[in-house]
C-alpha cells in the first residue's frame, strides 16, 4: 500500500494567542505572518545570493559534504554539511528552527537550478549551427545529453536564452549558467516542514477542521524571545481532503492580504502495477480537440480491438477565450513597458513623473489581474479534462491510460501553429492531474513516443502503409489536416482518433518494456512496439420486443402450423377498426396567446412553455446534471456500455406487473 501526497490551500481567518487568549483578528494576523514570512525571505536571499557561482553550483551538485559523507535529502541538512550557514541581522532575535526554513527554501532553490544548469551546459555543448532550425543528428545529440524528462518547450526557451546571450556578447556562449541569469528571487513564504514542534504543530480537530499552531513574531524586528508568542490557527479543510488523509506540515504564506495554508495530505492508495493490463485507454493531444481517445481491449491472440467509439474533449471555446486574454495580456506588457522606458529617461525632479507613475501601477495591477485570470483558468481547464479521462477508464473498467510523451512531441508546419494555440491549456497541467487522479484508483499512467503516430494507418500499416490527411471526408483529393485516410485499407476518420488507437497499441503491445523512474515515479515506454488495430462494434442490446417475448415464451414471427400452410381455406382478413386516426396536425390559430397572469381564453394550440427543455447529457458521469464545468467545452458522454465492464442495472418502475418488466 503506497500513498499519495498532495497538497491543498486553505485560508486562515483569524487565531488565538495561546498565552493570552487574545482574539487576533485577520488583519493582524496577516501583519505577523507577513513578518515571518519576510525573516525567512531576507535569509534565504542572502544564501542564495551568496552562494551563485559556479564553483559553489559544483559542490551543491556533487553531493558530497565538507566532511565526505553524502548530502542528505533534507536541503538544510544539506547546506549545514556543506557550511553555508546564515545568520540574523544584527539585534534581530530568530530562533534556530527559522533558520532551518530560510535555509530549507534556498537549498530547494538551488537544487532546482541545478537542472537549469544541466539543461543549458547541454545545449551550449551541442550548439547547433542553426539555433532556429536542428537537424535530426543535432536533435539525436542534444537528447543524449539532456537530463531525463526534458520537454521541447524547455529546450526552445533554454535555447533562445543563450541566443540572447551569444548575440549581446560578440558570439561568445556561455560557460555556466550564473552568467546566463542571475540569482533567483525567494518568495515570501515560511516552510514550516523545514523546522519541529518547537515551532509548529498541526493536529486535525474534526474531520473538516484542523488546528495550526506556531509561533510568530509580535513586532517586525523582534529582539528577544518575549517578542515570540504561539498562535492557534484554526483551518477549515477544503472537501478535496478525505477524512483518512494524513495532514502534514505546512506552507504559511501570504496572498491578497489572507494568510493562506498550502497544507500537503498523504492519502493510502493501492498499487498499480506497470504490466499485465487487458483493458486500456489511449489519449491523443489533439489538433481539433484537446483530448480525443478510444478505448481497447487486449485479446489472448495478441491483438488490440477497439469498440469503434471515439471519446472527444473539445476546448475550442476556452481556447478562444484564452486567446483574447493572451492578447490583452501582450498589449497591457507592451504599455507597461513603454511606461518603464519613459519613467526610466526621466529625473524624480520631473513632473511628469508624477503623471506617469499612477499610470503605471494601474497597468502593472491590470495586467497581473489578467496573468491570474490566465491561471486560473489554465488550471480549471486541465482539471476538467484529466476528470473527464478518468471517468471514461473508470466506466470503461481500464487499468491503465496511455498518453504521449510531451518530451517527444516536436512538431512542425500547420500542427507547430496549432501547439502555439494550445500553449495556454498547459498540456503538462493535464498530465499532471491524470497522474494524480489515476493514483487514487490505481489506475496507471504510461507516456509512449509520439512519433509517427498519426503517420501510418492503425488497420493495416505496422510503418509501412502512410495516411493521407485531407480536411474532410468528402475532399479527399485535397490537402489538409484535419481528416485522415488510408488508400490501402479504405480508412477514413479523424485523424486524432486514428493517433489515438496507434497510441493504444503501442502501450497495450509494449508494456512489457514499461520503465518506472525511481526519483519521480514516472511510467514511460521508450520501446515503439508497432501492431494493427481491429474494430469490433459492442454488441447490442436486445429490443423491448424480443426481451417481453423471450419472458412470455412467444416468438415475435411464428411459424404457421402444419395445417396451415396449406392453401385450402383462404387467409383471414385484418380485423377493421371502427375510426381511422389521421396523422395531419390539428389546426392552430395565427393569434398569439395570452400571457398566463392576464384574464382571456387561450385560443387552440399548444400551451407555452413554463421551463426549458432538459439539456443533452454530456460531461462527467459524477456529475448528476451531466456538466463538464465549462459553457464552452463539448465532451463525449461518460456511459459505461458494452461487454468490457457491466454497467448498473437499468430501473424499472416498481408499479408495472412483472411481465410487462
Amino acid at each position: 500500500m503506497s500513498k499519495l501526497t498532495a497538497t491543498a490551500t486553505c485560508t486562515a481567518h483569524g487565531a488565538i494567542v495561546e498565552q493570552t487568549g487574545q482574539v487576533v483578528p485577520q488583519a493582524l494576523l496577516a501583519e505577523r505572518v507577513a513578518w515571518l514570512a519576510g525573516l525567512a525571505r531576507d535569509l534565504a536571499a542572502d544564501i542564495v545570493a551568496g552562494r551563485w557561482s559556479a564553483a559553489d553550483l559544483d559542490a551543491l551538485a556533487s553531493g558530497v559534504g565538507l566532511d565526505g559523507r553524502v548530502l542528505p535529502s533534507k536541503g538544510w541538512m544539506a547546506l549545514r554539511r556543506l557550511g553555508w550557514d546564515v545568520r540574523p541581522a544584527s539585534g534581530v532575535h530568530v530562533c534556530d528552527r527559522v533558520l532551518r526554513c530560510a535555509q530549507e527554501q534556498a537549498a530547494r532553490l538551488l537544487r532546482l537550478a541545478l537542472h537549469r544548469r544541466a539543461v543549458v551546459a547541454a545545449i551550449v555543448a551541442a550548439w547547433p549551427r542553426e539555433p532556429g532550425r536542428r537537424t535530426d543528428a543535432e536533435w539525436a545529440a542534444l537528447r543524449a545529453l539532456l537530463p531525463d524528462g526534458v520537454g521541447a518547450a524547455e529546450v526552445r526557451n533554454r535555447t533562445r536564452q543563450v541566443r540572447a546571450y551569444r548575440d549581446s556578447h560578440d558570439g561568445v556562449l556561455p560557460a555556466d549558467l550564473t552568467e546566463v541569469e542571475g540569482p533567483p528571487a525567494c518568495a515570501a513564504q515560511i516552510v514550516l516542514a523545514a523546522g519541529d514542534r518547537q515551532l509548529a504543530t498541526l493536529e486535525r480537530t474534526s474531520e473538516h477542521t484542523a488546528g495550526l499552531r506556531v509561533k510568530l513574531p509580535l513586532t517586525a524586528c523582534p529582539a528577544s524571545a518575549k517578542d515570540w508568542a504561539w498562535h492557534l490557527l484554526p483551518i477549515a479543510l477544503p472537501p478535496t481532503v478525505p477524512s483518512e488523509a494524513k495532514l502534514c506540515s505546512p506552507t504559511l504564506r501570504l496572498h491578497h492580504g489572507r494568510v493562506r495554508v498550502d497544507l500537503p495530505f498523504q492519502t493510502p492508495i493501492g498499487f498499480a502495477p506497470a504490466t499485465g493490463h487487458v483493458i486500456g485507454c489511449g489519449f491523443d493531444w489533439g489538433l481539433n480537440t484537446l483530448l480525443t481517445g478510444t478505448i481497447g481491449h487486449l485479446t489472448a491472440e495478441g491483438r488490440v480491438v477497439t469498440d469503434g467509439r471515439p471519446l472527444a474533449y473539445d476546448a475550442s471555446g476556452v481556447s478562444a477565450k484564452l486567446h483574447r486574454l493572451r492578447d490583452q495580456r501582450e498589449h497591457l506588457a507592451a504599455k507597461r513597458d513603454r511606461q518603464e522606458r519613459l519613467l526610466a529617461g526621466l529625473t524624480p525632479t520631473d513632473p511628469r513623473v508624477a503623471e506617469l507613475t499612477p499610470a503605471y501601477e494601474v497597468i502593472a495591477v491590470e495586467h497581473e489581474r489578467v496573468c491570474a485570470r490566465i491561471r486560473r483558468l489554465n488550471k480549471a481547464l486541465a482539471w476538467s479534462a484529466a476528470r473527464w479521462a478518468l471517468d471514461h477508464a473508470l466506466a470503461a473498467g481500464a487499468t491503465v491510460i496511455y498518453l504521449e510523451d510531451l518530451a517527444t512531441l516536436e512538431a512542425r508546419g500547420r500542427r507547430g501553429r496549432a501547439n502555439a494555440r494550445l500553449s495556454g491549456q498547459v498540456r503538462g497541467q493535464v498530465v499532471a492531474a491524470i497522474r494524480h487522479l489515476a493514483a487514487k484508483h490505481a489506475i496507471a499512467v504510461v507516456t509512449v513516443p509520439a512519433r509517427g503516430t498519426s503517420r501510418y494507418c492503425p488497420r493495416c500499416g505496422t510503418g509501412t502503409s502512410a495516411l493521407t490527411h485531407c480536411p474532410a471526408p468528402d475532399r479527399l483529393t485535397e490537402r489538409g489536416w484535419a481528416w485522415a485516410h488510408c488508400p490501402g485499407c479504405g480508412l477514413s476518420c479523424d485523424r486524432d482518433w486514428a493517433a489515438a488507437e496507434r497510441i493504444l497499441a503501442r502501450g497495450l503491445l509494449g508494456q512489457q518494456a514499461t520503465r518506472t523512474d525511481r526519483t519521480t515515479g514516472t511510467r514511460a515506454i521508450r520501446q515503439v512496439v508497432e501492431g494493427n488495430v481491429a474494430r469490433a462494434r459492442r454488441p447490442r442490446k436486445a429490443t423491448r420486443a424480443a426481451r417481453r417475448a423471450r419472458r412470455t415464451r412467444t416468438d415475435l414471427h411464428p411459424r404457421p402450423a402444419a395445417r396451415d400452410r396449406s392453401k385450402n381455406r383462404p387467409t383471414p382478413k385484418r380485423p377493421t377498426r371502427a375510426s381511422k386516426t389521421s396523422s395531419r396536425a390539428p389546426d392552430r390559430r395565427t393569434v398569439p396567446a395570452p400571457l398566463p397572469n392576464r384574464g382571456g381564453q387561450r385560443p387552440a394550440g399548444q400551451a407555452p412553455q413554463t421551463t426549458r427543455p432538459p439539456a443533452g447529457r454530456t460531461g462527467l458521469a459524477r456529475d448528476p446534471q451531466h456538466r463538464t464545468g465549462f459553457h464552452r467545452v463539448a465532451a463525449t458522454p461518460v456511459l459505461p456500455l458494452g461487454q468490457y465492464a457491466d454497467g448498473p442495472p437499468r430501473p424499472r418502475p416498481p408499479d408495472l406487473p412483472e411481465i410487462l418488466r
